[in-house]
């Protein structure tokens, strides 16, 4: 036996198991006995010739070998998913089923609902699923990494590759810029907020080299946040324009200059779901959305 064996129903148990914690919650899911499941998937690990699951008290623990099998198996069952969706919908002329997407805050809030309502208007049986991911540690291309996504919307360092294994293309690149309590002749002497996404090499490598900007003092959640707080005149702070969607009266923006830190905001996809239709119809009605966000 190898792993070419595997058959996609074994694949979904392995899920199952993951997704549950244990095999008897697996047995319920997948509406087996506790101890079919725990046969198929000694069988599924002699095939592959690795230890998937940990058996404990507590349940099944993923290991190593096994986070990756999971990985490839989201990805293998997605392509399935895909092959069917698209031979029916090339054979009707439709594009239809879900489409998983992952995205930051701002993005989310900003240049997907524009896309989606085009794309869903021209395409009325695609089903988008909109998932917000933090950019923190992987972000929102670990999810696509990871299987659970089909395209992310990122951010990425003026010359870095894309994770290993996945492709990008740039979407817009935008300014950060300067907010501050209105009315203030000298706004720059407020104390600076930041929050855990803002903390790209590439926009720390300019801060660092201001000597009006102080560390900052106040660390909050998100920038939806950091903006309230600058509205309720607590400080200063650096923000992308995404962000800067719907300022209040109360808060003054002041552009840094033509040398200002900017955003680079690319889409991240596999190579295979990059090729799918929904996914190239999707970037191109991101790309129109951003038009207007984006530096001349």
């Amino acid at each position: 036996m190898s792993a070419t064996d595997l058959s996609p129903g074994e694949l979904r148990l392995l899920l199952a198991v993951e997704r549950t914690g244990s095999f008897t919650a697996a047995a319920g899911d997948r509406g087996l006995t506790q101890s079919a499941v725990s046969h198929a998937v000694r069988v599924c690990e002699r095939k592959i010739g690795a230890v998937l699951f940990e058996r404990g008290r507590s349940g099944a623990r993923v290991t190593k070998a096994g986070h990756r099998v999971l990985v490839h198996a989201r990805q293998i069952l997605r392509q399935l998913d895909l092959l069917v969706a698209e031979a029916r919908g090339a054979a009707a002329g439709t594009l239809t089923g879900p489409l998983r997407i992952a995205a930051f805050r701002s993005a989310a809030a900003h240049l997907l609902p524009v896309a989606l309502d085009r794309l869903t208007a021209e395409h009325p049986g695609l089903s988008p699923k909109v998932l917000i991911v933090p950019e923190l540690g992987r972000g929102t291309a670990g999810e696509v990494a990871d299987g659970r996504a089909d395209v992310a919307i990122a951010t990425l360092a003026e010359d870095s590759p894309p994770p290993s294994g996945l492709v990008a293309g740039e979407l817009l690149r935008e300014p950060y810029l300067l907010v501050h309590p209105a009315g203030h002749r000298e706004p720059r002497g407020f104390p600076l907020i930041d929050w855990a996404e803002n903390c790209s090499s590439y926009t720390r490598a300019w801060w660092a080299r201001q000597d009006w900007l102080p560390e900052a003092t106040v660390d909050v959640a998100d920038d939806g946040v950091v903006l309230s707080m600058v509205a309720q005149g607590i400080g200063m702070a650096i923000l992308p324009k995404l962000s800067l969607m719907t300022t209040p009266p109360s808060v003054t923006v002041t552009p840094l200059g033509d040398n200002g830190p900017t955003r680079r905001i690319v889409y991240v996809a596999t190579h295979a779901t990059a090729q799918s239709l929904a996914v190239r119809q999707l970037v191109t009605e991101l790309r129109a959305a951003a038009k207007p966000h984006t530096m001349a």
